[in-house]
């Protein structure tokens, strides 16, 4: 009997919309949720073969659609040590949603058996959950089919983050290891995080109130059963927009990707001077904090931010504990803001490199470094101990109370950090145990150094493909003689800087501009806008001149 005769007949259950082309990028699969059942499915499918794969090793799949409106939906696959699906097998699930019949299906499966040489006796094992979406059951029953299709050993983690799910599986694939992650539920998630989170903070001065806009998505619950296991003062927390009962409100006018875009607080949200505040997405893997000053001034903590206050700490400990050939380093995108990059490389005096856009570009540049922090400006991140550091701490021989202090923190952060991917509820615990150990407030954080203004444009164009990218899509190598018309605009201002690159989802790019003041700034963003639209196939409107 094939180890394929029942797929075609649950496939026949899920037909692929023939209007539709799918693309795994860098997020998995995400578009209208109702349009993705075939997609979800074929997924499950996938996702068996990567277990045979990597000889039974649990793999994870993800339905989400982050910070996307409710109308959205998608679906991920994660890899045995909860890191995002290995970039040769992207194709592979291209291909098979794109597949136009079950027969096809069929025949794909079999091709990537073949070219993989797996082994189909092993058993597969996969782990699964999604977030609050109205779609999500729908596509959790497609994915259920997938599974069933191939005889899967399946684990249903219900409605989690998305960071949970990636914890899990890592959690799981470790289990019988000599250095297990953890327990892989919710309660030993909050076990893991919250426990080091109050080992580091004892003894210090109660932090106020962390006033927590969860986007009334998946995080808003969950963030909530965190507080209750560490059951202390030094998690204070008011939970808002935590809605995840009303249609309409997912990710609308609050969350992580609304308070970036839009330099603004959740709508309803008034700052109060002096208080602190932060904001998840809807799947709770982004994170950004921001505070009011006393002239009702509104000011973001970004990923940029983040990713300067937790290298400086990490930097610290690291001199404290006397552990001289242990180095933390930086990886930002393009996205960053030019004055963190300055601060890192002129204040810090730490070692910065450039990765393409995508969290899992940067996690492969972070696994390079001893200990490796990355963070997208829109707050999504982590940091990476990598098997040197680790080794490195393990051989320290401490000289000094201080020492041994030093070095008890840095195997307790380590803890705290959810490595597997980039984790709001990680992070926040991260960020707040630095402010709490430092007796910073917010304002004292923001004034370590001052963002340049920057501007951010989407200009529709007919072909996207056209514009090639090089030096981690900073600069333009196609279409040709654009980026000289570009680099003629940047000189014009003071610090200035641009870039384009190309959508990943849409005929579109992105014209990221920033500059020495707002005007001037606004100025050469809309300069640069322009110039794509008239030399590059631009279409509808012409990106305004800025007046």
């Amino acid at each position: 009997m094939s180890a394929f005769s029942q797929v075609a007949e649950y496939s026949a259950k899920h037909p692929k919309p023939a209007d539709i082309t799918f693309e795994y990028g860098t997020a998995g699969f995400r578009t209208i949720g109702v349009t993705l059942e075939s997609t979800v499915f074929r997924a499950g499918l996938l996702a068996a073969l990567r277990s045979q794969s990597k000889q039974g090793q649990v793999i994870g799949v993800m339905i989400t659609a982050s910070h996307n409106h409710e109308r959205d939906n998608g679906v991920k696959l994660v890899d045995p040590m909860g890191e995002m699906l290995q970039q040769s097998w992207e194709s592979y699930c291209t291909d098979i949603a794109n597949a136009g019949s079950d027969d096809q299906v069929v025949d794909i499966l079999s091709y990537i058996v073949e070219k993989e040489g797996i082994d189909l006796s092993v058993r597969a094992k996969v782990a699964y959950a999604r977030d609050t979406r109205p779609s999500g059951p729908l596509l959790q029953k497609a994915l259920e089919d997938g599974l069933a299709a191939l005889d899967v050993d399946a684990a249903n983690f219900g409605i989690v983050t998305t960071p949970q799910l990636h914890y899990f599986v890592r959690c799981l694939n470790t289990a019988n290891s000599t250095s297990p992650y953890g327990e892989p539920t919710e309660a030993g998630y909050n076990k893991k995080y919250g426990q080091a989170f109050l080992r580091l903070v004892e003894g210090k001065p109660l932090p106020s109130t962390l006033h927590i806009d969860a986007a009334n998505g998946v995080g808003a619950p969950q963030v909530l059963k965190l507080a209750e296991a560490i059951g202390s003062p030094y998690f204070n927390i008011d939970v808002q927009n935590s809605d995840t009962a009303t249609l309409g409100k997912l990710n609308i006018d609050c969350g992580a990707d609304h308070v970036k875009s839009n330099q603004r607080p959740p709508a309803g949200t008034t700052l109060v001077p002096g208080e602190r505040y932060c904001s998840f997405d809807g799947d709770a893997d982004r994170i950004v904090y921001y505070y009011s000053d006393d002239n009702g001034v509104f000011h973001l903590l970004d990923g940029d931010k983040i990713s300067t206050l937790v290298a400086t700490y990490l930097r610290d400990l690291v001199t404290a504990a006397g552990i001289s050939d242990l180095q933390v380093g930086v990886v930002q995108t393009a996205y960053a803001n030019g004055s963190s990059t300055s601060y890192i490389k002129d204040t810090l005096r730490l070692p910065t490199v450039f990765a393409k856009t995508g969290v899992k570009n940067l996690h492969h540049e972070a696994e390079k470094m001893s200990i490796g922090a990355y963070f997208e400006a829109n707050g999504h991140g982590t940091v990476l101990f990598n098997p040197s550091a680790v080794a490195k701490l393990q051989a320290a021989r401490p000289e000094s109370p201080a020492q041994a202090d030093a070095i008890n923190r840095l195997w307790t952060l380590r803890d705290l950090i959810n490595e597997s991917v980039g984790d709001a509820m990680s992070d926040m615990l991260l960020v707040e145990t630095i402010l709490i150990c430092k007796g910073w407030t917010l304002e004292q954080w923001d004034a370590a150094y001052t963002d340049l203004p920057n501007c951010l444009l989407k200009v529709v164009v007919n072909d996207r493909s056209i514009f090639k990218t090089t030096d981690a899509e900073q600069q333009l190598t196609s279409p040709p003689g654009l980026q000289n018309v570009v680099n003629s605009l940047v000189a014009k201002f003071s610090k200035g800087r641009s870039f384009v690159r190309p959508s990943g989802t849409e005929d579109a790019v992105r014209v990221y501009a920033e500059a020495a003041s707002r005007s001037e700034c606004d100025q050469l963003a809309y300069a640069v806008a322009g110039a794509v639209f008239d030399m590059a196939g631009g279409r509808g409107e012409r990106p305004a001149e800025f007046l």
